[in-house]
Parts: structure tokens; sequence; C-alpha cells
């Protein structure tokens, strides 16, 4: 959905270079220098950036005119996302604008949108996503957090026990949206239903999970007799299937952000000229120069699909499961390529993984380039991003069925 591709819009090139100069103005200073440095931010740093996206109208600029964003065709949305992803911007969480918010406008009632979507135009309230749990993660279906709905003298509502894993940012979220199940005895896609939760409601609970990069972006959530209120139920009860595979079709298309490949190129051409080997730079080594090669020939092949994607889109008014498939699936494998070719190309130095170098502040000596550690930890975190999202052979199957007409 958010790939670059050739433009019908006649006013695109201009706001290319509005997108470069906001980029510039946003992303100067220390901020600069700490993504440059491959440095993490904290909450109130993204809330900073995407709240500067909010006030341009940017941030839900691809929403509906008559849900608060500008009608924008997919030209208009995949060139903010190139130069965003060019500009090495932090990443635009998308739980609540690309996520819940067009589930909400969708399938939601009136009074859901009126509570709901200002909160998430404005980035004032903060979204995470409870879908895989334990034993549901690419069998999403299989999942088993319950939901029993109840009435008493306070008014109706659902009493909501289990967990789910690998939340990211539940520790900074305000709300969470759940797939839960509300008939146990349906066929599992079709007892389920997708409840807003609101994260300080009592029986709540958030435990942090370290991942192979030493850092913490994801979570365990426990509901323990969480309360509901049955208002925050979205669309028909033990419709919740249909309206996350509506979803997940906007999350796998966002994945394929062609920009922020380019980036990794731009970097990668720069660490091969910088890295040398026998007096010479690597750059000039026939077997860097073919997987080069490769990279720039599989980055346009991802282009070319999300132009597809795009007039997909375009024609049906949301995203093609099968086409977000595919570009999830191409995108996801070529970032973990490049990733792969630059740590090969560091190896030369020895590796080191200097965790505590990601921190803002750390004033420790640097082993290796400056980079080292910022490429290290995004080449550790996206060893996953072929699992997240629905894994790669998930995806492979949805191709398959779809291409079968099964």
């Amino acid at each position: 959905m958010f790939i670059n591709t050739v433009a019908h819009d006649d006013d695109l090139d201009a706001f290319r270079q509005e997108v470069r100069e906001f980029c510039h103005t946003e992303l100067s200073g220390d901020i600069r220098a700490r993504l440059d440095r491959g440095q993490q931010l904290g909450k109130d740093e993204h809330d900073r950036y995407m709240k500067a996206l909010a006030r341009r109208g940017w941030l839900v600029g691809h929403w509906p005119r008559e849900h608060g964003g500008q009608d924008w065709g997919p030209e208009r949305t995949g060139a903010l996302h190139d130069e965003l992803g060019r500009a090495g911007a932090p990443w635009l969480i998308p739980f609540g604008v690309t996520m819940v918010g067009p589930v909400i406008y969708t399938f939601g009632s009136e009074a859901q949108r009126d509570r709901f979507l200002p909160g998430i135009i404005a980035n004032d309230v903060w979204w995470c996503q409870g879908y895989s749990e334990p034993g549901a993660g690419s069998d999403l279906a299989s999942l088993k957090t319950r939901a029993v709905f109840a009435e008493d003298a306070e008014g109706p509502h659902y009493v909501v026990n289990g967990q789910k894993i690998w939340t990211t940012l539940a520790h900074w979220a305000d709300w969470i949206f759940c797939l839960v199940r509300t008939d146990p005895n349906a066929k599992k896609q079709a007892g389920i239903s997708f409840l807003l939760i609101d994260m300080a409601t009592p029986g709540v609970t958030v435990r942090p999970i370290k991942t192979i990069d030493l850092g913490h972006h994801l979570n365990e959530v426990f509901f323990d007799n969480v309360r509901v209120p049955a208002e925050n139920l979205v669309g028909e009860e033990n419709k919740g299937w249909e309206y996350a595979k509506f979803l997940l079709g906007y999350e796998r298309s966002a994945g394929g952000a062609a920009g922020k490949y380019h980036r990794y190129l731009a970097q990668l051409r720069q660490i091969l000229g910088d890295t040398k080997e026998g007096g010479r730079p690597l750059a000039e080594d026939i077997r860097f120069r073919r997987r080069m090669a490769q990279h720039e020939a599989d980055l346009a092949a991802l282009t070319a699909l999300g132009a597809d994607q795009h007039a997909a889109f375009h024609a049906a008014g949301r995203p093609s499961l099968i086409g977000a498939a595919a570009l999830k699936l191409r995108a996801t494998e070529l970032q973990q390529a490049i990733l792969q070719t630059m740590v090969d190309v560091l190896a030369r130095q020895g590796l080191p993984y200097q965790p505590e170098a990601l921190d803002a502040g750390w004033n420790g000596e640097l082993i290796g380039p400056p980079e080292m550690a910022g490429i290290l930890y995004e080449h550790l975190t996206r060893r996953a991003a072929t699992i997240y999202g629905g894994s790669s052979e998930i995806q492979r199957n949805i191709i398959a069925k779809g291409a079968l007409g099964l």
C-alpha cells in the first residue's frame, strides 16, 4: 500500500518536496544525530514526531475526509511514506492510524467513531494490537482469550480472561484492540469478536519481553476478569474474524514502504566504500557488487508489486489480501537480505554489539563505526519480520489459495 509508483497526482512533486522540508525541520539537531546512529527514541520523541505529522493532516491523510482524513489516493499516501523512509524518519507507529482506525470508521458505530477517532487523528491516544497468543500465532483463529457477556446494575458488559503475547508497545498504550472468543462452540473463525479495551482497566497486566536485540518493545498482556462495556464491541458479535482480515490487509501492505529500503541501500553503499580488505574497498569486490545488484533488482520488483497493490486498493477501496500477502513476503525477505549483507561487511570489524550505545546520552567508547550498534540492532530485530504480521509460510498459503481459487 505504501510503495511509491508513477504519479497521477499533478501536485505530487510539490508534496514530496514539502515532506522533505518537513523532515529537515522536524528531524534536526539531536533527533537527527540519534536517528543516524540508530539510537532508540522514547515515547515522548515519537509522540512529538507523530503530532507534527498530525498538525499537517498527514497522519491520517489516507482516511476518508468524512472521518477526518484528506481522501488521499494511493500515490500521495505512497509519496509520504516513501519520503519519510528515505529521510530515515522514525517508525510511524501504525496501531491507531493504519490498523484500528480504519476498522472503527468502517465497521464501528457512530458513537465509537465520535469517541475514538479524534484521539487517533491527533495522536492523543496510543493503541496496541491484541492478536497473538501463546497457542495462536500463525494459526490466529485458535485464540483462546475468552469474553463472556453479562449484564448487571451497571449495564451490559463482557468479562475478559486470557493472555496476549508479542504485543508491541503495550507498555506505552492507552488502549488495546483485541480479538476475543465469544462463542466457544462455533467454528473457530466464526466465534471471534473485536473488542476495544482500556489498558487502565483493573485486571489488565503488562509484562515486558526481552528480545534477541536485548531491547524492550514486546510484551505479554494478561486479562484477569477484565470488565469491558458492551459498547466497546466493534460491529457484530462473532464477526471479528472478518474485521481482523480487513485490518491485516492494511498491516501487511504497510510493511512494503520502499523509501526505507532505498535508505538501507544507501547505507550499505557507504559502508562498502568505507570498509577495506587488502587495501581495497569492498565496493570493488565482485561478490558484494553482485549482492548489491541483486538487492537493487529485488527493490525494483518490490516497487512494481506495490504499484499493483496500489491499483487494487484504488479499485476496491481496500487492500487486496492476496496482494498484501505478496507484498509483505517480498518486503520482509528483502529487508532481511540487505541487513544480512550489511552485517557481512561489518564482520570485518568484529561485530561487537553494544546495545548500551543505543541509549540517548551514552558516551562510552564505540567499537567500530558509529552506526554499527544501530545496524546490528536492526538486523537482530528484523529477524522476526518474516514471522510477525503473519509468517512467510502463511503468506505463501494465502497466495497459493488465491491462485488456485480455493
